[in-house]
């Protein structure tokens, strides 16, 4: 994206217990504020929205997918080194949709049913990842509000947080872990914080006392989203791949940094 206003309005977005983190500025940075949402639509009910969102959650899903997940997510992984678990391996829609089915108020039926769909829409057979599985029903939240607003298909971009910090840090992959067993390290989101520093978030707004049910980590990934949307708003972004895929539906296939 290029061509945008000086105060085009920027949003970073990461879900959260309950719904989403939205970390909302201006491309100078000079205040950021947060926002919960319960559901993607919520950002732009009022008015028109941010100029550029940049959301940590997968866009575009294929009707059959390859190894080890979509495009985007085989290409960035080698660049994270050990932290490249945490790019989930993101099956076909038919199989999103089955996990996140909302008549199903059982996870297990739903897991199971999501499974099924995906080894019969993968190229090598595959399950479901629990990790993934986890995020189906935000993952449907996106997409369907995108089918329906396909007038800010230019403006919505999917975002890894981890990638994200690896371009930060100078295209390396970071050394430090920001969870350890499930607890967040300390260490590692020191660094983070650092490397957000470093792209012109304020301490301050990294340290900010947070609102329930919003989770350090939450927040500062919805920054590291931040910091993409303002490289999105400059025309400075890369994407994997280059150029985006699109899906079926013609929505982008792909992760910006």
């Amino acid at each position: 994206m290029s061509g945008a206003s000086a105060d085009t309005s920027l949003a970073g977005v990461d879900g959260c217990a309950g719904g989403w983190v939205v970390a909302l500025a201006h491309r100078n940075f000079t205040t950021i504020a947060l926002r919960q949402i319960k559901s993607f639509a919520e950002l732009f009910c009022d008015g028109e929205g941010p100029g550029v969102a940049a959301i940590d959650m997968p866009i575009g899903l294929p009707e059959q997918t390859g190894p080890k997940g979509r495009t985007p997510e085989r290409l960035v992984r080698p660049l994270l080194g050990a932290r490249q678990s945490s790019v989930f391996s993101i099956p076909s829609r038919a199989a999103v949709y089955a996990g996140a089915d909302p008549d199903e108020p059982d996870e297990r039926t739903r897991f199971l049913r999501a499974c099924d769909v995906a080894r019969a829409t993968s190229a090598q057979g595959r399950a479901v990842a629990k990790q993934g599985f986890h995020i189906f029903r935000k993952i449907v939240d996106v997409d369907c509000f995108l089918q329906r607003r396909r007038d800010l298909l230019h403006r919505v971009f999917e975002v890894h947080p981890e990638v994200a910090f690896w371009r930060m840090n100078g295209s390396k992959p970071l050394s430090e872990p920001k969870k350890i067993r499930g607890r967040l390290s300390q260490a590692g989101i020191e660094l983070r914080g650092r490397l957000l520093v470093g792209a012109g978030v304020a301490a301050t707004t990294i340290d900010m006392p947070l609102p329930r049910p919003v989770a350090r980590d939450d927040w500062i990934d919805a920054l590291a989203s931040l910091v993409v949307a303002r490289r999105l708003a400059r025309g400075e972004a890369i994407s994997f791949p280059s150029p985006p895929e699109t899906d079926r539906l013609g929505i982008p296939i792909a992760i910006w940094a």
